[in-house]
């Protein structure tokens, strides 16, 4: 294929690979500020790992979903702040539209903490609407669950972002700076055993206090620097990926999707066997 990326192919292109298979890898960014990297750094990650994961699936990967819940990083004047409510609707219009189209194996995938507060309650919804069981895999639970061992320091995890951009063409837009590397203790810190009373930033509403909160990142000095992050962040992208076992999933989606038609036949008054009477 020329392209995995549906953004990128013609239509002709694009209809062609439906009238094969039906899988589309959602990446759902955000928009913040991020220390020493660009302001997009996390909706790279997610695009550089659906790109990786289409490979390994036969699927698609979509991109150009950067603005969403973007959280306590809202201090910062570069982030785009969405509201939770407003990134769901929007989310689930998305989805919809994919369906159409004919992606009924849909894997929504973000590297984004609060992600979560989006993409969850959209896949729930969507499913009660449609019958059709889209997936939601969050990649740094991913990350902790799979490849927890490769991790050695906090410059593996930024040497995924580097990694990323290399992977998508961009590595030259990560600038040489080491104005963002500082041992400095989180403004928020004395409240971290309210944050943990929930899932990533959904226990209760706070902003960073401090811009440099989010976050130190390594300095990189110069071109070498950058490259040996860079090629380091690739390696543990294609491990992780690896790691999630990609064909099993769309594979377990498909099933998945089998079992809950039986099973709407069984239990008629399920949502989903409901929303579909009334729309047929």
């Amino acid at each position: 294929m020329r392209t995995r990326f549906l953004t990128k192919m013609l239509n002709s292109e694009a209809e062609e690979y439906l009238n094969r298979n039906d899988i589309i890898i959602v990446p759902v960014g955000t928009v913040e500020m991020h220390g020493g990297f660009p302001l997009d750094s996390e909706t790279v990650i997610s695009e550089a790992f659906a790109l990786k994961m289409a490979e390994k699936a036969d699927g698609l990967a979509l991109s150009g979903l950067p603005f969403f819940y973007a959280g306590a990083t809202a201090s910062g004047r570069g982030t785009v702040q969405v509201s939770v409510r407003e990134g769901i609707d929007y989310l689930g219009a998305v989805a919809r539209s994919l369906l159409r189209q004919g992606f009924k194996r849909q894997i929504y995938i973000s590297f984004h903490g609060p992600a979560h507060m989006t993409c969850s309650p959209m896949v729930r919804d969507f499913f009660d609407e449609t019958g059709v069981p889209v997936l939601y895999m969050d990649l740094t639970m991913q990350m902790f669950q799979n490849a927890k061992e490769l991790f050695t320091s906090m410059d593996s995890f930024h040497a995924i972002t580097v990694g990323a951009y290399d992977l998508l063409g961009r590595l030259e837009d990560i600038p040489f700076t080491e104005e963002y590397f500082h041992q400095k203790r989180q403004s928020v810190a004395e409240f971290q055993e309210l944050f943990q009373l929930a899932y990533q930033s959904g226990s209760v509403g706070y902003y960073f206090g401090e811009q440099s909160d989010h976050m130190s990142t390594p300095p990189i000095p110069d071109a070498d620097a950058r490259m040996k992050l860079a090629k380091e962040g690739k390696k543990l992208i294609e491990a992780i990926v690896e790691r999630m076992n990609i064909p099993e999933v769309v594979s377990k989606m498909r099933d998945l999707e089998l079992f809950q038609e039986k099973l709407k036949e069984k239990y008629p008054w399920v949502p989903s066997a409901s929303s579909n009477k009334t729309k047929g």
